[in-house]
């Protein structure tokens, strides 16, 4: 430590001088290490409620970070944080993390807090396309420990999707799915609000405008790209899907949407049954006509442009193609073949698999 550094400078210089010199350097001494002492290791009080949330930006400089702490109150002295920091050879070890300091650090401590103490550190999450808000809350819950009920549960909070100013009973589709930055511990609140702010900053004027020329509200529009994405990962192939479920929204025939039953289904994702087709809920598109009430995931960027750009087309059905796409039809009897065509690849391939065991 550069403590240890200075004492051993100063016993050298005592062993080479005489007895009057040695007194005068022994004073200075220890007024010098009294006075270091006094301002590195006494505590220090700000007067906020404690502690005080601070942040260290990733490459921020030294100058930087004492001036805000200097600004917010929890360090008096600028000069005398650069000297602990110089002392504790520290100039370039502060981590960049959040960090909860308490009331009472001296500028040691607080030095001590930023190169080794307990922080939040910034994490890169990756939210994919599709997910449910539960599931959302189980993928943040694994990157940054944050709190799955609350997220869940303000997501469903009518007051707090109000102040967002929304006027609707969930944030079901309206949380951008994307690469984000957040913080170890962040809140739900916090999470939310950076989600909700970057699909408003993906709505440009542009999209409102042609959210009005689809003749659709902007709940439908979304509510529609989450049964697209519900049904394919291919962005090239979500504005023909949107087509084919415009067309049949066109003419009044029923969505019969698989993704919508997959939503009601209570333990996750399953192969479907014709039994979970008669499920009386307005979320299934097999019993009721028309858009169900509210999305039922949330859909990313590629699917509500696909809904609101859709491919013209005068498809009225699709099914799986086997290899990850799907075989488009514009009429009942085309749909049975591509559905027989599916379905022998189906057979062929458990007949594959056979042979290879």
């Amino acid at each position: 430590m550069n403590i240890e550094r200075i004492n051993r400078i100063l016993e050298k210089l005592i062993s080479v001088v005489n007895k009057k010199e040695v007194a005068l350097i022994a004073s200075i001494f220890l007024i010098v290490w009294m006075s270091l002492y006094l301002i590195l290791f006494t505590p220090n009080y700000y007067d906020k409620s404690s502690p005080v949330k601070f942040e260290i930006h990733k490459g921020e400089l030294l100058n930087s970070i004492i001036n805000r702490l200097y600004d917010v109150g929890v360090v008096p002295s600028k000069k005398n944080m650069f000297l602990a920091c110089y002392i504790y050879g520290a100039q370039n070890k502060l981590r960049a993390a959040r960090y909860h300091i308490p009331n009472g650090l001296s500028y040691l401590d607080l030095v001590d807090l930023f190169t080794k103490g307990k922080a939040d550190f910034l994490r890169q999450v990756n939210i994919r396309d599709g997910l449910s808000v539960k599931w959302m809350a189980y993928v943040l819950k694994n990157k940054i420990l944050m709190d799955t009920t609350s997220f869940v549960n303000l997501s469903y909070d009518e007051h707090f999707i109000r102040s967002l100013g929304l006027r609707r009973n969930s944030l079901e589709g309206f949380l951008m799915p994307g690469q984000y930055e957040f913080y170890d511990r962040s809140t739900a609140r916090e999470v939310i609000k950076k989600l909700y702010k970057s699909f408003q900053e993906f709505m440009s004027d542009s999209l409102w405008e042609q959210t009005k020329k689809s003749k659709y509200s902007f709940e439908q529009v979304v509510t529609l790209a989450s049964i697209v994405k519900g049904e394919t990962n291919y962005k090239d192939e979500m504005s023909t899907i949107a087509s084919v479920y415009l067309n049949r929204l066109r003419i009044g025939m029923k969505l019969q949407a698989d993704p919508t039953i997959q939503y009601l289904q209570t333990n996750g994702w399953k192969r479907l049954l014709y039994d979970d087709l008669r499920i009386d809920s307005p979320y299934n598109t097999y019993k009721y006509t028309g858009l169900p009430p509210g999305p039922i995931n949330n859909p990313g960027k590629a699917a509500i442009l696909a809904v609101l750009y859709p491919a013209k087309t005068r498809f009225l059905y699709f099914v799986a193609n086997g290899e990850g796409g799907h075989n488009f039809s514009r009429n009942y009897n085309q749909h049975l073949r591509n559905v027989k065509k599916f379905r022998r690849w189906v057979r062929q391939q458990k007949k594959n698999s056979k042979q290879k065991s």
